[in-house]
């Protein structure tokens, strides 16, 4: 289906993410009309326009005679009245209902009533901003990404009641502008915010539970995970207060639990502190480098692996890359400075680290890489529980090990195995015995979460896949990691971590149970 064209195009506020739209636009060639509340306003987005195409300019990636052309397209103003020959308007104030609403009614006063009126709200649900207009089959939402001229996907919502040459028009100019648009329904924080802010605020709860610290939070999901940033320089980049908004007005319709605010996040922002904005969020920015530990030193541990499959197979190489010594047959075992349980079956487990913790010496660490939560239960039928962590490669391909300590463990075993990783050239995080550990924990209800709405019909895998990398960078998107964990692995991991809290949204959705079950890929 062909959509309608457009060739001058409104921007109703110039905040960063308005001028980088109408930047965007103007770089397309089209004719745009910025418009803000008043004069300081406007020279503030006049502002922003400059700036953004002055250090494009600088880089190389745009020459001044094309920066002057694209600032030449964007015509500023104060006055509604002017968007009134405009075929399609985009509204990019802050992110709250009334005042949406209040915008949007005054665009349908003074707009003609052919033209398109667009949201960029991020969260908010379209309809309930359409409502108040006489035109709610000509409204659709937009969301661009921040920064919005160098973030490929867009977001295009249709409600129930949108046109659909209306939503195919507004697809087919985002993709002539370059950008990968995603067409979907209706729901409060779309495809990209609902699965990033579920991931967000549960790290916040995490951190606020004291199950790991913040700096380890973070590592582990840059080391382990291979994302980009951890979740609270993430937090503290997008601003807590934007976060808070985006986590409520999800809640506000989906009452689910993983969109329930943290208390921590809220007290922040209640305390004004708001990330780099303001100077302090969940890290200070005063300018002071926090100095990073540096690497244990000392001879390379002598390990010893009970189990055989994939995992020890992983620790059996990533020793060896180490230069370190590896034994794995009880005869061999008394001189090991730390002995790694890596059966495939839990009980198996049980039975040969309480072999193996007759055989050593004193002093020896002894690790179960049990990611269900029953690090302490392993521990227990050694004998000596003192000395038991749990030690977890969340990808063995990466140079991550989280540690955990149980209730049982002596005070110096967990420095102590920490120690030893860290002589094996590991990076090493530290948290207590829970299912999931840190990156499991994080990681599988952010993927479940993508799976539920690919079973839900909400989205296809394409999409889902590139709002995820496109519009938050991530490496890879969540049903390609599904794909490539396995979905038997996600439904381990999700069993436990339901178990643990009884939190429904913690249980394996059905088509990842299915596709477990099955043996089969989500793709």
């Amino acid at each position: 289906m062909t959509g309608r064209s457009f060739s001058r195009v409104g921007v109703v506020g110039l905040g960063t993410m308005g001028a980088g739209i109408a930047e965007v636009l103007a770089r397309g060639g089209l004719a745009v009309v910025g418009v803000e509340v008043d004069r300081d306003a406007l020279e503030r987005g006049r502002g922003h326009l400059e700036s953004s195409t002055g250090r494009a300019v600088k880089r190389g990636r745009l020459t001044a005679e094309a920066q002057q052309e694209i600032l030449g397209r964007v015509a500023l103003t104060t006055d509604f009245a002017d968007l009134g020959d405009c075929d399609l308007v985009i509204e990019a104030v802050p992110e709250r209902l009334d005042l949406k609403r209040r915008v949007f009614a005054e665009l349908d006063r003074v707009c003609r009533a052919d033209a398109v009126l667009a949201t960029n709200t991020s969260s908010l649900p379209v309809t309930d901003i359409a409502a108040g207009t006489s035109r709610p089959s000509q409204v659709v939402g937009v969301h661009f990404f921040n920064p919005a001229p160098v973030m490929k996907l867009v977001e295009v919502i249709a409600t129930v009641l949108t046109e659909p040459d209306a939503v195919t028009g507004v697809a087919e100019l985002v993709k002539g502008l370059g950008k990968t648009p995603v067409t979907i329904g209706d729901r409060a924080g779309f495809v990209a915010n609902r699965l990033l802010f579920g991931y967000l605020n549960g790290a916040a709860a995490m951190l606020e539970s004291g199950h790991a610290t913040r700096d380890d939070i973070d590592t582990a999901m840059k080391t382990g995970a291979g994302l980009p940033m951890g979740p609270f320089t993430l937090m503290d980049l997008i601003g807590l207060d934007t976060c808070l908004q985006v986590l409520d007005a999800i809640y506000a319709e989906s009452r689910d639990r993983r969109h329930a605010a943290s208390p921590l996040l809220r007290e922040l922002v209640t305390a004004g502190l708001l990330g780099r904005k303001t100077g302090r969020g969940f890290y200070a920015y005063d300018g002071v480098e926090q100095a990073k530990p540096d690497a244990p030193d000392g001879p390379r541990p002598v390990v010893g692996i009970v189990g055989v499959g994939p995992l020890a197979d992983a620790i059996a190489a990533l020793c060896d890359r180490a230069g370190t010594q590896v034994r794995d047959s009880a005869a061999e075992l008394a001189g090991c400075d730390l002995v790694v349980e890596a059966a495939e079956d839990a009980e198996a487990g049980r039975a040969l680290l309480s072999a193996a913790a007759q055989a050593v010496k004193p002093g020896t660490v002894l690790a179960v890489t049990s990611v269900d939560g029953s690090v302490i239960r392993q521990a227990m039928a050694t004998g000596r529980p003192a000395d038991v962590v749990g030690l977890h490669l969340p990808d063995p391909a990466a140079p991550l090990a989280e540690i955990a300590a149980t209730v049982a463990t002596a005070p110096d075993v967990a420095g102590r195995a920490a120690e030893l990783a860290g002589r094996l050239g590991l990076t090493v995080v530290r948290c207590r015995d829970r299912a999931g550990f840190i990156v499991d924990a994080l990681r599988f209800p952010y993927l479940n979460d993508a799976a539920a709405m690919l079973g839900a019909g909400y989205a296809d895998a394409d999409s889902i896949d590139a709002a995820m990398t496109l519009g938050c960078g991530y490496p890879t998107g969540p049903i390609a990691d599904l794909d490539r964990l396995g979905p038997d692995r996600a439904v381990t991991v999700l069993n436990a971590l339901h178990a643990e809290t009884r939190d429904p949204a913690l249980a394996p959705t059905p088509l990842l149970v299915e596709h477990a079950t099955a043996g089969r890929p989500l793709r």
